[in-house]
């Protein structure tokens, strides 16, 4: 007898043990759950004589044992009579019991229990003499599900694929993942079916015999896992056959588990859930990886007409004017908005005596310093002509406290700016910041011609800001008592009294910020 034709003999004996123990287990829970108590003892006794008789077939037909020469290829171990003489003894009971009940949902169960245990004895009568005969001719199927475990898990709306030759197996898995919760379940009756039916549906799982005819289980792995398409199915191999070798070569085609006939329930379900789960979770990784990549195109168009746009308009007018609202902020309207000026003080007498070059390089630190708090704070520049910038709050970005956003930005241009005066005191440079703020009604909209607009903010709101810059001297905030009024509560200031500014009729009285309330 060869080794090959021994573990064939294996696979035979476990195939009808892993349903005595499969029908037995799902029986067990029905009478635990229905009126038939005197069940119990019997469908015990006979789980337990199994699952001994696994052990024995295991230990008896090891790859280990028949490699040393240990299996007597004449005769069976006389350890399996007893215990399966039991096991058909029970059943037998058992069958009488629910005939007596005429209980019709379980006398299927444990009349197929009874078929595979007589099959069992049959194939220990031949002795190790080498069969093509897989299993007993089942019984006709007729799933009844039995006890079905609540499962509300997104891994319980996969859907799975159950591939065996074997009748009886098929349908004992089919109702057992039907108890588990699991509805969308399809069969397969061999290895070639399964690949016509994963060629035309979606799968979630799949769970594979290895032993069958024509197309074995390493067939359709192997060619699962070479399909670009489906290769990431998860495929649990479940067999009689579970030699290391064979356990090994399934992985290493692509199996993402492997569970040994006759199958533990409770693995079973940890098993098939993990796997559900892994698959569940890679699906909804590829779905936003494809929204992602759909998103990113989107956004490097955006950016593209956006940096065009930026060469001539300010940061939020063309946001707004990218995502379709651009055109009516683009005309002119009325609007009330809070104006800044800033100016370099003794910028005219350091141009007279510096260099150009150093002239551009104090504009570079400056710029860069002042426009990054002008974005932070939702400021829109308006325009800059060397020292001088104009900025306005509350247009073509709505702002809840526009005054409070432009007296915080003030503020941290004042204190942002030290470090700079500093550094450029100490390379000769008399240099100082001076900002005026003011609160009021301005026309604005975009001015220009074709290929060069501006975003313009015209009105005597603008020309006030601009005196009050003017005014300000070296690290001065100076407003107005209007605008004044809107931050009061938030702000502290020095009074400066009355200024008589160009171009306003009246003396303004100026106030100097000097930092918030805590």
């Amino acid at each position: 007898m060869t080794p090959d034709h021994l573990a064939h003999l294996r696979h035979e004996l476990r195939t009808p043990l892993n349903h005595i123990i499969g029908y037995g287990e799902m029986l067990l829970e029905d009478a635990e759950d229905s009126s038939q108590v005197e069940l119990l003892p019997h469908l015990q006794s006979i789980l337990v004589d199994a699952r001994s008789l696994v052990e024995l077939v295991n230990s008896f037909l090891s790859a280990s044992n028949i490699a040393a020469g240990g299996v007597d290829g004449e005769h069976l171990p006389v350890g399996l009579t007893a215990p399966l003489d039991r096991i058909i003894t029970a059943a037998k009971i058992s069958c009488t019991l629910v005939v007596d009940a005429d209980n019709k949902d379980m006398l299927p169960d444990v009349e197929r229990m009874a078929v595979a245990a007589k099959h069992l004895r049959d194939l220990l009568s031949r002795g190790a003499a080498p069969s093509t005969a897989s299993s007993a001719a089942p019984l006709p199927v007729r799933v009844t599900t039995g006890h079905v475990r609540e499962n509300k898990t997104v891994a319980a709306r996969g859907s799975i694929l159950v591939v065996d030759d074997n009748e009886n197996n098929r349908e004992m898995l089919l109702r057992r993942l039907l108890r588990e919760g699991y509805k969308n379940v399809t069969l397969a009756v061999d290895g070639r079916q399964a690949l016509e039916l994963l060629n035309a549906q979606r799968f979630d799982l799949v769970l594979l015999d290895i032993m069958m005819s024509e197309v074995d289980g390493y067939q359709v792995l192997e060619t699962l896992k070479a399909d670009p398409k489906r290769r990431d199915i998860p495929v649990i191999m479940i067999s009689a056959l579970d030699e290391m070798e064979s356990v090994i070569r399934c992985i290493e085609l692509g199996a993402e588990d492997y569970l040994p006939k006759p199958f533990d329930a409770t693995l079973l379900r940890a098993r098939v859930g993990a796997s559900l789960e892994k698959k569940a979770l890679r699906d909804e990784v590829i779905d936003w990886n494809k929204k992602l990549e759909d998103r990113v195109q989107e956004q490097v168009a955006h950016l593209d007409r956006l940096g065009r746009l930026k060469g001539f308009f300010s940061p939020q007018l063309a946001e707004s004017i990218i995502s379709g609202g651009g055109e009516d902020l683009l005309k002119t309207h009325r609007c009330e908005v809070v104006v800044v000026f800033l100016d370099l003080r003794g910028f005219t007498a350091f141009t007279d005596r510096s260099e150009p070059e150093e002239v551009m390089s104090v504009l570079g630190e400056y710029h860069r310093i002042m426009g990054q708090l002008v974005v932070a704070h939702q400021g829109t520049l308006e325009r800059f002509a060397g020292d001088g910038l104009m900025i306005f709050f509350n247009d073509p970005i709505k702002l809840e406290h526009p005054t409070v956003n432009a007296a915080k930005m003030s503020l941290e241009m004042q204190e942002k700016f030290a470090p700079l005066r500093t550094a450029w005191t100490k390379r000769g440079y008399a240099l100082d910041l001076g900002i005026g703020i003011a609160q009021g009604y301005a026309t604005l909209g975009a001015i220009g011609f074709e290929g060069r607009w501006d975003y313009a903010c015209i009105g005597s709101v603008t020309n006030l800001a601009a005196r009050l810059c003017g005014e300000a001297k070296g690290g001065q905030i100076l407003t107005n008592q209007k605008t004044l009024s809107r931050i009061e509560d938030e702000v502290q200031v020095e009074p400066l009294g009355e200024a008589t500014m160009k171009g306003i009729a009246q003396p303004v009285p100026v106030f100097n910020i000097t930092g918030f309330k805590q």
